[in-house]
């Protein structure tokens, strides 16, 4: 039996959504011969190449499976056991990980408060008092996530702050980057000048949100050193086999700013979608629309049916005044059509 996808698209993840056909067809020029394995072959060496020219001549790059095996990886490799790692109380690593990261890491993490999913440097300055300390775990890393999770951005000169607190006091600032390419396009700069020229020691580069079948990369930026970190990742089961179908996927993504196209579709998206939604007085957007994402929130009686146009995701909130709060997620392939049909139901529900 096969089976069809339907063509009907959702607001739930940019996960939800499949592979942008030039990445597909990246996929099957690739798909031809034979070719060394674990990453010894020219896709691999020019993908390399090419996040070389975005993030730095001496960025070190190495692709694994998903989100959380680049997360855990990068954060591995620069901490020991007894070190705690300072993250958003949203973030994915600490919410969505299933504890991975303090499973493999051995590390403690330890969330700060975010309303608007941006870590600042008043809530990390307590924990200062926890160095040196036996009795504590060591603050030793400062996660933060761009964009956030709650579609807030950081700026570069938000990120360079950070990253000088971090360096005063011998930390490492590392970067969930998931949806990096969001934050760029937002903001229209490099990525570079979101993370290598910003400070930034450690990245997760994201490639399945943004299009890609499935891999990311971890991406050890200014001069952090990765000591043996090809056996740590193939220990943690994170070392791709046939590496060329992944490095494929990031070639045609670096190529004429696929990534870039791509993520300000989205942008504008869901722009187009809280703006929309902003003309009915029933409907509050609690967070700025930064990037991809809409947090929303709408009349509680609204809920089942508008989910029946498009599915998406309650984002565990109390009922406020009647409400209740929802992600709403654009993606590289959301249209116009998608967003004017949700916003229209929505009118005939509360109008």
């Amino acid at each position: 039996m096969v089976l069809i996808a339907t063509v009907k698209r959702d607001f739930a993840s940019d996960n939800n959504s499949g592979v942008h056909a030039e990445v597909l067809a990246a996929i099957a020029a690739a798909n031809v011969g034979h070719v060394r394995a674990y990453g010894d072959d020219p896709f691999t060496e020019r993908a390399v190449s090419k996040l070389r020219q975005a993030f730095g001549a001496d960025a070190e790059i190495f692709f694994v499976y998903g989100g959380t095996g680049a997360n855990v990886l990068g954060l591995k490799t620069v901490t020991q056991p007894y070190h705690a790692v300072l993250c958003a109380a949203s973030s994915h690593i600490y919410r969505d990980e299933c504890g991975a990261p303090e499973r493999f890491t051995g590390c403690k993490l330890m969330p700060v408060a975010a309303p608007d999913g941006k870590v600042r440097i008043e809530v990390l300055e307590p924990f200062l008092a926890d160095l040196g300390s036996e009795h504590h775990s060591q603050p030793h890393v400062v996660s933060i996530t761009q964009s956030t999770e709650l579609g807030t951005v950081y700026r570069p000169e938000e990120i360079r702050k950070l990253a000088d607190f971090c360096h005063a006091h011998g930390f490492v600032l590392h970067m969930d980057g998931a949806r990096l390419y969001n934050a760029a396009a937002s903001l229209d700069v490099a990525l570079r000048a979101l993370t290598t020229d910003a400070g930034v020691d450690v990245l997760s580069l994201g490639g399945t949100k943004n299009g890609l079948l499935g891999g990311e990369a971890v991406v050890f930026l200014n001069g952090t050193p990765a000591p043996n970190f090809k056996m740590t990742r193939k220990q943690s089961t994170q070392l791709i086999s046939k590496m060329r179908f992944t490095a494929a996927q990031f070639d045609a993504l670096f190529t004429d700013e696929l990534w870039r196209r791509s993520a300000a579709h989205a942008n504008a998206m869901a722009r187009r979608l809280a703006a929309g939604l902003s003309e009915l007085e029933a409907i509050k957007i609690v967070q700025a629309v930064e990037s991809n994402a809409v947090f929303a929130a709408l009349p509680t009686p609204c809920i089942e049916p508008l989910l029946e146009q498009a599915y998406f995701y309650d984002w565990e909130e109390p009922e406020l005044e009647g409400r209740k709060l929802a992600r709403l997620m654009a993606s590289f392939d959301t249209t116009q059509d998608d967003v004017d049909s949700f916003v229209a139901a929505a009118r005939k529900l509360v109008g």
